[in-house]
């Protein structure tokens, strides 16, 4: 079959003589549709291996068993094309989104069902498993996803979404809290959107102009700042009558907006971090001290956050369709995609990618 496959830094080849999964007790075999192009993507062609790291061409990955290469593609969607006879809830022809994100299943925290946590996580796509870049995947049945009648492009982006859901559910948010969201990448603006979703009011510090665009043209927002000509500490305070926002998200991954979203915070308030860094940041510990604030860690989601984005959109409280600003085709994967993005880092959202 044809797949996009990963052999190590700068080596991605697109390949027809891939051999074809098998379909596995308890699975389904799936078709993918559209594969989101992820900044994980970009990191892996252009510096090699990230947390959760792939394999390498000795070594095996402890959960996946596969070596390099690996099919790459954690953020996608597709039809499912053969059930296991042991399978229930799921048949052919369901559309589906694929949650790419397992663990050993042995530690304490895959027995609490949080296998983001898990000391040996793998994400399908990136540690092995099979990816969406290619024409068939063998997927365990409780990690594919109905989605009804949601457009399977649109479909291909809960990965990023369950991120921010994820995210916002930890953090306790409800309707009527004032929010700040730091940084409005894909992250940023998805996370943006669940909070709208679920009926906060939302401020967005943002200090690139297509990525403000972006959150006004999405209607994700009820504030959008340019930290670099206004103060942000200023403008929560104006919005809130002094008091500051009661949760902020760093969804940035730079030092400088940590410092900005704790001194927003109101007093008691809570930083939800779910940006990854390439080095542990620095973080003023006597805002946090003096403001008696909460500081939490995101990462990724767990199993409670597919069924609560997918509900989210069908329910019209999320529209996905304004963060898709190119589709390629998988034969362009490198030219188009990596190549193209790395430089023009901010000149999409999100661009998907068609077998």
């Amino acid at each position: 079959m044809k797949a996009v496959r990963y052999y190590g830094k700068g080596d991605v080849r697109v390949e027809t003589d891939v051999p074809e999964p098998e379909l596995r007790p308890g699975g389904v075999l799936v078709k993918p549709a559209f594969t989101g192009l992820c900044g994980s993507d970009l990191h892996l062609y252009y510096n090699g291996a990230i947390p959760p790291a792939p394999p390498s061409t000795t070594q095996a990955h402890p959960v996946t068993g596969e070596t390099l290469p690996i099919i790459l593609g954690h953020e996608f969607s597709g039809t499912v094309v053969a059930v296991a006879d042991d399978v229930d809830g799921l048949k052919v022809g369901d559309n589906v989104t694929i949650d790419p994100v397992s663990g050993c299943g042995e530690c304490d925290a895959c027995r609490a069902q949080a296998y983001n946590t898990c000391g040996q996580m793998a994400c399908r796509g990136i540690s092995g498993g099979g990816g969406g870049l290619s024409e068939l995947v063998s997927v365990p049945a409780g990690w594919a996803h109905p989605i009804g009648d949601i457009p399977l492009d649109q479909a291909a982006m809960f990965d990023p979404l369950c991120v921010g859901y994820h995210g916002v559910r930890k953090s306790g948010a409800t309707a009527g809290d004032v929010v700040l969201v730091g940084g409005a990448g894909p992250v940023g603006l998805l996370t943006a959107a669940v909070l709208k979703g679920i009926g906060a009011t939302v401020i967005v510090s943002e200090p690139t102009a297509n990525r403000r665009a972006a959150a006004e043209g999405a209607g994700i927002a009820d504030r959008i700042v340019d930290p670099a000509g206004e103060d942000l500490q200023a403008v929560v305070a104006e919005l809130t009558d002094g008091r500051g926002a009661d949760i902020a998200y760093d969804c940035a991954g730079v030092e400088a907006v940590i410092d900005d979203l704790l001194n927003a915070l109101r007093a008691g308030g809570r930083l939800e971090m779910l940006a990854v860094y390439p080095e542990a940041p620095k973080i003023n510990l006597l805002t946090v001290l003096f403001k008696e604030l909460v500081i939490e860690g995101s990462v990724g989601y767990d199993h409670h956050a597919f069924p609560g984005a997918i509900k989210l959109v069908q329910e019209g409280k999320i529209d996905l369709a304004p963060f898709i600003t190119a589709r390629i085709k998988a034969d362009d994967f490198v030219k188009d995609g990596l190549e193209f993005l790395e430089e023009h880092k901010d000149a999409q959202i999100k661009m998907v990618v068609e077998l």
